[in-house]
């Protein structure tokens, strides 16, 4: 039997990177899943390449109105959830001088607050024994510089990971977190970095990974599928670090 065989799963962020390659790989084990997203274009062309077990929810992590009406989204979909995917996310990358109160309310807003709430919302439709897992970062334990706001909203989700896990062990409702170090996802074309920056960066980046590589997002995705399976049914607030050497080598 396949590893998700007849469970329910939603992606936030699903419609590329890491989110769509875990989506996929859901499926790929038996589930059904509902990914989030705020471009419509994009989650149709997601759901094509995914099949008919996908679904797609128009919502935006960082509008708070959107979140709020996640639960009565989910419940007009599937009755019940068994695993969630907080994966939505924005990286601000700036010098700690330069970042403003526009930038600090959009990084936490959508990096924590949107990833609290989305959780608290989708709580009353979780079966009893689910798994929820937290995307966060290596930033949360490495000082580099110009992440001081990505850091520590990473950060805030590894802790997130820990308390929820104490609140939820009634419910047997797993919460875990995976920390990648540098992946190859479109996140890294967002931070307005020109192709010559971007290449300098990157390379710069993979000289400090052991293995010589970025990752990929379905080595990431097998992660993830790990804790959302009963594979990992006695890991329960830990964090994996998928990082390829960088920090824990």
């Amino acid at each position: 039997m396949k590893k998700l065989q007849n469970k329910t799963a939603l992606v936030t962020g699903g419609n590329s990177g890491i989110g769509f390659a875990t989506a996929k790989e859901f499926i790929q084990q038996g589930a059904k899943v509902i990914i989030t997203g705020r471009n419509a274009t994009a989650l149709e062309e997601a759901k094509q390449s995914l099949g008919e077990n996908a679904f797609t929810l128009l919502s935006d992590a960082s509008n708070m109105e959107d979140v709020f009406q996640l639960q009565q989204q989910v419940k007009a979909i599937f009755p019940s959830l068994d695993i969630l995917f907080i994966n939505a996310g924005v990286a601000k990358l700036a010098p700690f001088e330069t970042m403003t109160e526009a930038q600090y309310d959009e990084t936490f807003n959508i990096n924590v607050k949107s990833a609290y709430f989305t959780i608290q919302q989708l709580l009353p439709l979780f079966n009893d024994g689910g798994s929820i897992v937290l995307n966060t970062s290596i930033n949360s334990h490495i000082g580099m510089a110009n992440t001081t706001l990505y850091a520590a909203s990473k950060g805030a989700l590894i802790t997130m990971a820990r308390t929820l896990s104490t609140e939820l062990l009634s419910r047997r409702i797993r919460v875990n977190a995976i920390s990648p170090g540098p992946v190859k996802t479109p996140l890294y074309d967002k931070f307005g970095f020109d192709k010559e920056q971007a290449e300098a960066v990157q390379a710069s980046i993979v000289g400090q990974v052991p293995m010589g590589r970025f990752g990929t997002p379905e080595e990431i995705a097998r992660i993830v599928t790990f804790f959302a399976s009963e594979d990992s049914s006695f890991v329960i607030g830990a964090e994996l670090i998928a990082d390829g050497g960088m920090i824990t080598l």
